[in-house]
């Protein structure tokens, strides 16, 4: 092993998501999106492991409230995609109109650099829980992997307990080598296995769930969910569901990166109609998903669908399914923290442009791998961050609850907020008028379902810790 010193190598272009956008102009770039690229692009950021907590909240809701519930994020999210369909493209008196290829840019465009600001930290702290949510669910499945291997050789009721944070330090420690990698996230590979994985893991959920539906030779529930023995009970436990599906749904957070890549000048008709097709698509899959594990397994359905254990056999299925799910974590958990160590990174070398601790980078040689550049901010951020991650899963394993706050804090401000808000801006709408009358509402209105669900979120949280 051999360590050389490299001198004063600029830190800026190592962490962009495409270095050659700092050196090439925009008008170089031959975008070829199409509705169909657009398409595969939001179903991919949409569906992971947020479907696995969905047959938990069908459980919760029952037959009727659940489907209605599924509708209203779905009706949301749509209206989302639109309102922000329009801000992609922003007017100039000067150069004619200008694009804002990323949801940051448009509200620093369109309302200001405070808001920028704030959305801009609302989206790094939606990167952190993501991180979090990440790791539990890959120890959960990886868990479930030795704990299915257990059944099957020693029986059902065999003790099969272990330990998900010997998994999650196992999850972290990869993680720390992974963040070193420079650009992993532009591996174009990575996004194609992530697709994959996403989908079969789902897909063998509602599988699976179908045929312990026709074993059964019922359909299991109730109109009303699973029974509480007080109203408080209920109430909290809608709550929490209502966490669990803003989770699976938002997909606003990328919208105007991938409009970014549409061939003009059709890029706003193209988005629309692209993202009328993934929400219908979404909303089904999430039916299937959430609809199947409930009538498979009534008031009994378990909090993630693949490592509960309603399903025993075959377990080479229940196996594989928990390994797509490791697989698809392990890459969807760089391409979340690359973009954050990237906006990090950039903001510390432009405040601090003569630190050497920032520029200067080492070549490590290692046999068999190629060598790895490393920079000493860059180790010990990423590995600061992966650290804290890893040892907040640790603090709060709990799946459902960890999911349903992380998708209680960002749905609102990020799907709703900003979204509505630079649209107004963007089509100088008159305070007072009839749609904006209409749209102040839409805000409000989610806002207090959101926060109901925060509020929810949090306390059974706290009751999981502390129970």
């Amino acid at each position: 092993m051999a360590v050389e010193g490299e001198d004063h190598l600029s830190l800026l272009p190592q962490m962009t998501s495409d270095a050659s956008n700092i050196v090439t102009p925009d008008s170089l770039f031959i975008k070829t999106g199409t509705t169909w690229t657009a398409l595969a692009h939001i179903i991919t950021a949409a569906i992971g492991s947020g479907v696995l907590t969905l047959a938990w909240s069908v459980s919760r809701l029952g037959w009727v409230a659940a489907p209605f519930i599924f509708l209203v994020f779905a009706s949301v999210s749509y209206v989302s995609a639109r309102l922000l369909s329009n801000c992609y493209k922003s007017p100039d008196p000067d150069s004619g109109p200008s694009t804002n290829g990323s949801y940051i840019e448009a509200a620093r465009v369109i309302l200001g650099k405070k808001n920028a600001m704030v959305s801009g930290i609302i989206l790094q702290l939606g990167f952190v829980k993501t991180g979090i949510v990440y790791t539990i669910a890959t120890a959960s499945s990886l868990r479930a992997i030795q704990q299915s291997n257990c059944y099957h050789y020693q029986g059902h009721d065999a003790t099969c307990n272990y330990r998900t944070e010997d998994y999650m330090l196992v999850f972290g420690v990869l993680q720390v080598f992974l963040s070193q990698i420079p650009n992993f996230r532009n591996t174009e590979w990575l996004s194609i296995v992530a697709a994959v994985m996403s989908f079969a893991y789902s897909t063998i959920g509602s599988a699976l769930g179908l045929a312990k539906v026709i074993e059964n030779g019922e359909v299991k529930g109730s109109l009303g969910g699973v029974p509480t023995s007080t109203a408080a009970e209920k109430v909290w436990s809608i709550s929490i569901s209502l966490g669990d599906i803003a989770f699976a749904f938002p997909f606003s957070t990328i919208f105007l990166e991938i409009q970014d890549t549409m061939a003009p000048p059709s890029e706003k008709r193209t988005m629309q109609k692209a993202s009328t097709f993934a929400v219908c698509i979404i909303t089904f899959f999430y039916m299937c998903c959430g609809g199947f594990g409930y009538a498979a397994f009534g008031n009994s359905t378990p909090g993630n669908i693949l490592t509960g254990f309603g399903f025993y056999e075959p377990y080479w299925l229940v196996d594989f399914a928990n390994a797509c799910v490791v697989l698809h974590l392990i890459g969807a958990y760089q391409v979340f923290s690359q973009t954050l160590f990237g906006n990090a990174e950039r903001w510390l070398v432009q405040k601090y442009p003569t630190n050497r601790l920032l520029h200067d980078f080492h070549t490590l040689k290692l046999p068999v791998v190629p060598a790895i550049r490393l920079n000493m901010m860059r180790l010990c951020f990423r590995t600061v961050y992966v650290c804290f991650t890893t040892g907040v899963a640790m603090i709060f394993p709990y799946f459902n609850q960890v999911v349903a706050v992380a998708g209680a804090v960002s749905f609102w401000p990020l799907v709703v907020y900003f979204p509505v808000e630079m649209y107004l801006v963007q089509k100088k709408i008159s305070p007072w008028t009839t749609k904006w009358i209409v749209l102040r509402s839409f805000t409000v209105i989610c806002f207090f379902i959101m926060a109901f669900a925060f509020v929810g979120s949090v306390k059974e949280l706290i009751a999981a810790r502390f129970s």
